[in-house]
């Protein structure tokens, strides 16, 4: 039986500060030679098992380190799930309290965390939670900041809407876009409902349906057929063209949204790049980033 979410992260936590705690010794004695101030940034992706999904992460952090020269960058996942998986391929991920917890034992003082989700749902208030938990400890992380998601304001939806349409390829003519959002219980997932909005003004045959909430894409299908169009796009509005895009989305299963769609007379394609490899929108994430790491010396 899988041990419940919130089980699951408050042992990874409790995990990390007994690793903070082991590397007090080490943080008393470098504090002693009088160490300056040590800045890095923190970049949290839910993450992904697939290879060659990792390219958008791997672009979102270079152009990190592009932002901030000198600055050392360091990546964590917030998926357990993904984690676990790759780690059996000998791929290693730090949860984001052990990634930390690492950045504390190597001598940072001053962290900016950056959230690669798409809204602030419960894994970024995980995020935060970890980050009031590991700042201030003694001889440890002096200061933590942590940047939005995606969606996080009005302003941020507004931009994002317009970054996602300028990203996108020019559709044929009664040719739809339906962009595939995780979707959570959380109420953050309001947010895919407030960039819909943004959306339809300024293009009405741009639709968002979710894999885990609604709307879902039997609402979506309908709409589609109000609206008289007989093909659609199909495309990822995650950070990365993972397990989802690539077998819920475009998969060749009846169950996939582009079987389905098909079944019900739809030309379909489908776009496989995630919102971290189109620059306008990774463009965003930076920003918050920037605004992160400014916090810093407030």
């Amino acid at each position: 039986m899988r041990p419940p979410v919130a089980s699951v992260f408050w042992r990874a936590l409790c995990a990390a500060l007994l690793a903070l705690c082991l590397a007090q010794p080490a943080l008393a004695a470098e504090a002693k030679k009088g160490a300056a101030p040590k800045r890095g940034i923190l970049l949290v992706a839910f993450g992904t098992s697939l290879p060659e999904a990792v390219g958008a992460i791997d672009s979102l952090k270079a152009q990190a380190e592009a932002a901030f020269p000198g600055v050392p960058v360091r990546m964590a996942y917030s998926s357990r799930i993904i984690r676990d998986k790759i780690a059996g391929e000998g791929i290693v991920r730090r949860a984001p309290a052990q990634a930390l917890a690492d950045m504390a034992a190597e001598g940072f003082t001053e962290v900016a965390v950056q959230s690669l989700h798409a809204i602030p749902g419960k894994e970024f208030h995980d995020i935060i939670a970890t980050a009031r938990a590991l700042e201030g400890m003694p001889k440890g992380i002096k200061k933590i900041t942590v940047g939005l998601p995606l969606l996080s304001t009005p302003e941020d939806i507004k931009a994002a809407a317009e970054a996602i349409l300028q990203s996108q390829p020019k559709r044929a003519k009664g040719e739809g876009l339906v962009l595939m959002g995780h979707g959570t219980e959380h109420p953050a997932n309001a947010a895919y409902a407030a960039l819909q909005l943004e959306l339809w003004k300024k293009d009405p045959a741009v639709f968002i349906a979710t894999v885990e909430d609604n709307p879902g894409l039997d609402d979506v299908i309908l709409a589609l057929k109000r609206q008289g169009l007989r093909g659609v796009v199909l495309a990822p509005l995650m950070s990365v063209a993972g397990d989802h895009a690539r077998n819920d989305m475009a998969g060749g299963e009846d169950d996939s949204w582009a079987s389905r769609l098909k079944a019900k007379g739809f030309a379909v394609r489908a776009d496989l790049t995630g919102l971290g490899s189109r620059p306008a929108v990774a463009k965003l994430w930076i920003e918050h980033l920037k605004r992160a790491v400014q916090a810093l010396d407030e």
